[in-house]
């Protein structure tokens, strides 16, 4: 896959599944400290401002390699002081309200994730946009979708960056919605021009929709 990046990382996939990609632009100094067929770890400054820790994940889907994951994870950062942010599939759906239908709520599954985080010192970062980050894009009566995308950070990320928010966007062209990690907590709005066709006023309802506003 080609993008309009100034530059770009991959981790290959192995055989026909998996495979990791960050791309970035002038601007971003980024550098990868660590990688596996899970993760990209990096050290990230933007604009030449203050450094921190990003990591882009795609935890296991199976669950004999979930927690083998998230123990290699937890071992990157060993001072509870670094600021580390990470993002992408966690692959978890962390309480009930963050899956719609298919199989039954997994509380084991969450409660190991919750007490990973408090054993990290991690925290979700708060998100806004669509409920749910995945969908098997089946029809209405077999759609099954949950949360498995977010954004987790150590306090000291926080403070670096106080107004963060993560923007669930709409999925096209996969089964994943993107996130958009938004470190000021600003999204900018495109300002689109109001145009008008003549042949409207041959409708009856124009001059009504004219005078009611």
């Amino acid at each position: 896959m080609k993008m309009k990046m100034d530059n770009a990382f991959y981790v290959e996939p192995e055989g026909t599944t998996g495979g990791l990609a960050r791309w970035w632009n002038q601007g971003i100094n980024l550098l990868v400290l660590h990688f596996d067929k899970n993760f990209i770890d990096t050290i990230i400054s933007i604009n030449g401002e203050e450094v921190w820790f990003g990591t882009f994940i795609y935890a296991p889907p199976y669950e004999e390699e979930k927690q083998d994951f998230w123990e290699r994870l937890g071992t990157l950062r060993d001072d509870i002081n670094a600021k580390w942010c990470i993002t992408r599939d966690t692959n978890i759906v962390a309480s009930p309200n963050e899956k719609y239908v298919g199989e039954p709520f997994d509380h084991n599954n969450a409660k190991w994730y919750h007490e990973f985080l408090e054993r990290a010192y991690l925290m979700e970062i708060q998100s806004k946009g669509g409920t749910y980050t995945w969908s098997n894009q089946r029809s209405e009566e077999d759609e099954i979708c949950e949360k498995l995308d977010r954004v987790l950070s150590f306090p000291e990320w926080n403070f670096l960056f106080p107004r963060a928010i993560a923007i669930i966007d709409v999925a096209i062209a996969s089964d994943h919605a993107p996130i958009v990690l938004l470190t000021n907590g600003v999204m900018k709005r495109v300002k689109k021009d109001f145009k008008f066709e003549s042949r409207w006023i041959l409708e009856e309802e124009c001059s009504h929709l004219v005078e009611e506003e």
